[in-house]
């Protein structure tokens, strides 16, 4: 069975109409010199028997960045699906004056360098940013890319 994600893509609207989504460059070594492909909205896996997406979003925005995710009302943007089938609920809300400066990243253990037999950790993301859509839209990661569309959709921005 495909893997099952939620997450949480906040968003601003500048004065003068500019939408920008807040997103996190993966961490670990595979992403560390790629930009393009290499950004994601905060997210993670969960099990929908035990969980819903949405308190699965907000549990994975805290424990990759560190942060309660902003206040305010949440709206369940949709679900999309990877090439590989994985599939990402996304909830969008409006992240205005949602500070980012005191993220802190969680971290992951994985074998490193491959087939040594050490064990190396390194954080699930490396950097939080503000971007506009259009910057955002060739950074993500291919099968979240449909998320931003609906949410220019959503706010008119297209």
């Amino acid at each position: 069975m495909a893997a099952t994600s939620a997450g949480i893509l906040p968003y601003r609207v500048a004065a003068d109409g500019t939408v920008s989504a807040l997103v996190a460059h993966m961490g670990g070594p595979y992403w560390a010199s790629r930009d393009e492909g290499a950004w994601s909205i905060v997210k993670g896996e969960f099990d929908a028997e035990g969980e819903t997406a949405r308190d699965a979003a907000r549990r994975e925005f805290r424990e990759e960045l560190g942060l309660d995710p902003p206040g305010g009302e949440y709206a369940e943007l949709g679900t999309f699906a990877y090439a590989s089938g994985k599939r990402i609920t996304v909830f969008v809300v409006d992240g205005a004056g949602f500070d980012v400066t005191p993220a802190r990243f969680g971290e992951f253990e994985m074998e490193w360098p491959p087939r040594s037999g050490r064990r190396a950790s390194f954080p699930e993301v490396d950097r939080v940013a503000w971007l506009s859509l259009d910057d955002a839209r060739t950074r993500l990661v291919r099968g979240q890319r449909p998320a931003l569309d609906r949410l220019a959709k959503l706010l008119g921005a297209i």
